[in-house]
């Protein structure tokens, strides 16, 4: 009678179960939903110009390793993507910049059928992101959602035109979250996802269940470029942030801190005597820097940078990266152990570069060596060896070049760094340099003016 029962039971609740399927179908679409975001994802293509042999290798490096598709005819290489309408208004539309840099003319293709050629408002390469505007009437926009607040294994779906099929919708799970170092972009804080993102979903939606747009799809990890369930998309929030200065200003008006820097292992931690493995060492810190200003140090342990916690280096590189020139940001460090709060002002590294370059107008950009050798041609030389040379520096354009050895300046014999930054200090506006290179010997002349 007992096994009855639950039998009984078990069958009921069945009945109930699929009953509640079946009277609710929709519950278990997305249908609803893409019916009002489809109409802003829209059809890009870029009619790019090929120059030379090397834009052509770079063209093909990008369509290697991210969700672009394109073809070349003669010397005009057409490439075929997606974009994502976030101002019905104004008509912008966010994409990547892979797709549309060097582009002579960009045309946009809505769910509709009508053609629009597309102004860019600007671009950056760094993060990836590109604007662009179209005048258009009517026009669906998907409303931005906070990337910061994705989980993983949230629902998502991911719209574009891969291989050139307008408004595929491919659907799966966020796989990771902050992925890293992957060598796709200077700026790397990628949502990781399963949903299909083929050749031409480049500069598509990443979508959540509500359809709000936390993502601008952008690159795929796969062999012969097919998708093998491993994507990646730039955070809704990344985007946003460079969006909004693009309209500012056209470009993205990065300030520099000045530092580098080192993920915390345990190994560090202990080092160190932290508790926690997470966070970021300062490894360096450039002169005339705004960190080395604000007192930072090497061995400063960053924990937080305006409030917002730091687990890795990729950490400060993103939040530094995204914050504008002249911003003043509060930077918490530990230093053996006690808690330090620094106040950074960042500088346009530009500025930066012109000051140091003011402070030592001819050997800026270059790298030396205090340097020994006894050579059959030459003899005995004590001298300085010329490690680096920055392009397009006073010193590159004087024909100065790597593996140079400076004997002497103005006629006066030097035998280390420090005789050589002296010399150089006392000169004019002319230095006269007499530098070994290889079996021979040469003058060269420095003008600051070169």
């Amino acid at each position: 009678m007992k096994n009855i029962v639950c039998t009984l039971i078990l069958a009921l609740s069945l009945a109930i179960s699929t009953a509640s399927l079946s009277s609710n179908p929709i519950e278990a679409s997305i249908a609803p939903m893409l019916q009002t975001v489809l109409p802003a994802v829209v059809n890009i293509k870029a009619e790019i110009k090929i120059t030379d042999l090397n834009m052509l290798q770079e063209m093909q490096k990008q369509r290697r390793k991210s969700g672009m598709e394109g073809n070349q005819q003669s010397d005009t290489f057409m490439t075929v993507a997606s974009g994502v309408i976030v101002d019905a208004k104004k008509g912008y539309i966010l994409t990547n910049a892979h797709v549309v840099i060097d582009a002579q003319t960009v045309t946009i293709t809505l769910s509709d059928g009508h053609h629009y050629t597309a102004k860019t408002i600007g671009m950056d390469k760094p993060s990836d992101i590109a604007l662009l505007q179209i005048k258009a009437k009517n026009l669906s926009a998907i409303p931005l959602g906070d990337s910061n607040e994705v989980k993983v294994g949230d629902f998502v779906a991911a719209i574009g035109n891969p291989f050139g099929l307008n408004q595929t919708v491919t659907s799966g799970i966020v796989s990771a979250l902050g992925r890293t170092t992957l060598g796709i972009e200077n700026y790397e804080n990628f949502i990781q996802t399963d949903a299909s993102i083929n050749p031409g979903n480049s500069g598509g939606a990443l979508i959540n269940i509500k359809g709000h747009l936390i993502g601008i799809n952008t690159a795929i990890l796969a062999p012969d470029r097919g998708s093998i369930g491993i994507g990646f998309a730039i955070p809704a929030n990344m985007a946003k942030s460079v969006m909004l200065q693009l309209i500012e200003y056209g470009d993205v008006k990065r300030g520099v801190l000045g530092i580098g820097a080192q993920d915390i292992t345990p190994d560090l931690a202990s080092a160190f005597k932290i508790n926690a493995a997470k966070g970021a060492a300062i490894t360096q810190i450039l002169p005339n820097s705004p960190a080395q200003l604000a007192g930072l140090q090497v061995g400063d342990i960053i924990i937080s940078v305006n409030g917002s916690d730091i687990k890795n280096a990729s950490d400060v590189v993103n939040t530094i990266g995204f914050l504008r020139v002249d911003s003043k940001i509060k930077i918490n460090v530990l230093r053996h152990g006690k808690l330090i709060t620094a106040s950074v002002s960042l500088t346009d590294p530009k500025k930066r570069t012109e000051l140091v370059e003011k402070l030592d107008p001819f050997l800026y950009g270059v790298g030396l060596k205090n340097f020994t050798l006894f050579s059959p041609v030459h003899g005995n030389v004590q001298a300085v060896l010329v490690v680096s040379v920055e392009r397009d520096s006073t010193s590159w354009r004087s024909d100065l070049r790597q593996g140079d050895v400076i004997t002497s300046v103005n006629q006066q014999k030097i035998g280390n760094i420090d005789e050589l930054k002296a010399a150089v200090a006392k000169t004019g506006n002319e230095v006269l340099l007499n530098v070994l290179r290889g079996q021979s010997a040469v003058f060269l002349v420095m003008n600051k003016e070169s």
